[in-house]
């Protein structure tokens, strides 16, 4: 499980750092949806939540919590 949240860790670090391109950005908002989990979910929500990220990224971190929550995981 600790394995799991540092990589969660690393993965918000990645799609919130504005200095990193946004290609890398929106592969980390994905690798997050893939992930499935709650903390992913809330992870997610937080993203769709930063006012710095571009309405791109934050609407593809919505979509992704939104797979989450259908899938029911």
């Amino acid at each position: 499980m600790t394995e799991q949240s540092n990589e969660l860790k690393k993965l918000v670090a990645i799609a919130s750092d504005l200095e990193i391109s946004a290609d890398l950005r929106i592969k980390a908002i994905e690798l997050l949806g893939n992930i499935g989990t709650h903390e992913a979910l809330l992870a997610l929500l937080e993203l769709a939540g930063n006012d710095r990220l571009v309405s791109k990224e934050k609407e593809l971190a919505i979509k992704r919590a939104r797979e989450i929550i259908k899938s029911g995981r």
